[in-house]
């Protein structure tokens, strides 16, 4: 498998190359040449397989001859070794749990995987590789552990100060070695700005051997396809495939899934769930993609005003407005509505949401609202005890500490408070 950039102003790569480059040259985002199609086999057999071989058979056309097949097979393993159970919330909603993981969050499944793949490209390689990553709340900690004390790799993790959820601040700034955290006075965007500039920089590309753990790798977001099949294998109806909605901030996620379905998984249709940050609601109804500032809601991780990612998803229906339509809806939910979702889905069903689940869960009822005979399910992307106060204030009642979270939280915070400021940045970087 080859890739390109989406700005098709780079060389073609192979998987690789774009793994550890991260981004391409002319600041596009490298998409597969081709599509594979998964073996219709696998689709009907899908219940009788093992999920390590399921993610194998879909990962190994992206990877090609990059990596041996028994270390792939063993990549994979230790990428989805924890449940992800498809939970029945009611007769209509099925609730996909993503956050069994260290890091309790879906991410955990794409950094994984990355470290691995990462690990085993450079292991002959006696430079040190610098993996720059912005995270609006989950990438940092899933990055931060995935990464964690692997040889020849050095994490720099930008988050936005104050705006992400004391635990996810603690799973990305407690770990130390080979993990550093710089606290940005600003917003996600403004922590996306400053790596994607660090990338075009000669000045440092020339001293520093960089890549990127945002979704904008491949290899972060490619095996996010994992979880979708692992789904559908224990979706009930296989004759009425589901719809899925999808917590949506810079839209790596539900690209991967919506590349699933191309690539032969049966979804009847997907649903981009928003917050207050409607870009993409906004031009599903305007055919105009215009970003914005992004403004601070309780499902932080999606407070993203320019999301990266949908570029893909505009290449994958190759730039087909209709197509597009035909197949994915958005929905802008607030605040206030978040934490109804919250209560009422607590007090009907004895189910705990987090924000980012409750905007989805709204996003999916509203779908299922004007499609009577469909049913669906919503990716409940984190565990709620990354967001107690929206959480516990709209239950009515506490939640229960995992045991990987209660470790972590009396350990003291390490981090670096920087501005948004490019210059202040490289001047870290390069010191």
């Amino acid at each position: 498998m080859k890739y390109y950039s989406t700005n098709k102003q780079s060389p073609i790569v192979d998987f690789k190359e774009a793994t550890i480059k991260g981004q391409a040259p002319d600041k596009g985002l490298y998409f597969p040449e081709t599509i594979p199609q998964v073996e219709k086999e696998l689709i009907d057999n899908i219940n009788n397989l093992s999920n390590e071989e399921i993610a194998f058979r879909v990962i190994k056309p992206y990877v090609g001859d990059t990596i041996p097949d028994e270390k792939l097979f063993q990549i994979v393993s230790e990428t989805i070794n924890f449940p992800i159970p498809l939970v029945k919330v009611n007769d209509t909603i099925s609730s996909l749990e993503l956050f069994h993981g260290p890091t309790l969050a879906f991410k955990d499944i794409g950094a994984r995987f990355m470290s691995r793949c990462l690990g085993h490209f450079v292991n002959n390689d006696s430079r040190t590789v610098t993996v720059l990553v912005a995270t609006s709340g989950d990438t940092g900690g899933a990055v931060a552990n995935g990464f964690y004390d692997v040889d020849g790799v050095e994490v720099v993790i930008l988050y936005p100060s104050g705006k992400v959820s004391p635990v996810q601040e603690k799973q990305l700034t407690t770990l130390g070695k080979n993990i550093t955290a710089l606290e940005v006075a600003g917003t996600f965007d403004d922590c996306q700005q400053l790596v994607k500039q660090a990338f075009t920089d000669k000045a440092i590309t020339d001293k520093l051997f960089l890549t990127s753990a945002n979704s904008i790798n491949v290899a972060r977001w490619l095996p996010q396809q994992f979880y979708y099949f692992f789904a559908y294998k224990q979706w009930a109806d296989k004759n009425s495939p589901p719809v899925i909605s999808v917590p949506s901030g810079n839209f790596g996620n539900i690209c991967a899934g919506i590349l699933a379905m191309k690539s032969g998984l049966p979804v009847n249709h997907f649903i981009a769930a928003c917050n207050a940050n409607d870009i993409v609601t906004e031009y599903l109804l305007s055919q105009e993609l215009r970003p914005k500032q992004a403004v601070a809601t309780l499902s932080n991780a999606m407070d993203v005003g320019n999301p990266s990612n949908f570029v893909r998803i505009l290449e994958i229906f190759q730039q087909q407005f209709p197509e597009l339509t035909s197949k994915l809806s958005s929905y802008s939910i607030s605040d206030a509505e978040t934490i109804a979702t919250i209560k009422e889905v607590f007090d009907k069903y004895n189910y705990v949401l987090d924000p980012h689940g409750a905007v989805g869960y709204l996003s999916l009822q509203r779908y299922l609202q004007s499609h009577p005979a469909q049913k669906g399910m919503v990716l409940e992307t984190a565990h709620p005890v990354k967001f107690p106060d929206a959480v516990e204030n709209s239950i009515g009642s506490s939640i229960e500490i995992p045991e990987s979270v209660q470790s972590i939280m009396s350990r003291e915070k390490q981090s670096v408070l920087i501005k948004a400021d490019y210059g202040e940045f490289k001047e870290y970087l390069i010191k």
